[in-house]
């Protein structure tokens, strides 16, 4: 049976088409921790599980307007509404609320 981190793991790789080294920088884990909480040898420290969660949650929403792998390009890629900074830094960064800003802008934008 899976944990519950690893089944959040698994749908952000799902979602996004990222691997799993690139979750583990976004959520300032290494990839053998990232590792270990997805086979379910450890959990993650309070920081990281919430970190985890969040990019779960923004990826989540991300899914409503991208295909996996337009989802990845879009988390990579200079971005206007973020001063031309890229998504996945600021969530490295815990700036997910700005990047979760500009994706309730999409949102906004799809029901207009």
């Amino acid at each position: 049976m899976t944990s519950a981190v690893a089944r959040k793991i698994d749908s952000i790789k799902q979602r996004t088409s990222i691997p799993a080294s690139s979750i583990a920088e976004m959520i300032g884990a290494t990839p053998q921790t990232l590792s270990r909480w997805a086979r379910g040898k450890n959990d993650p420290q309070r920081e990281h599980l919430d970190r985890l969660l969040e990019f779960d949650y923004l990826t989540e929403r991300l899914a409503e307007f991208f295909e996996p792998d337009d989802a990845r390009l879009w988390l990579f890629a200079p971005h206007p509404q973020l001063n031309g900074e890229r998504p996945a830094d600021l969530v490295s960064k815990g700036r997910q609320r700005e990047v979760l800003a500009v994706i309730a802008r999409l949102q906004d934008s799809a029901f207009v």
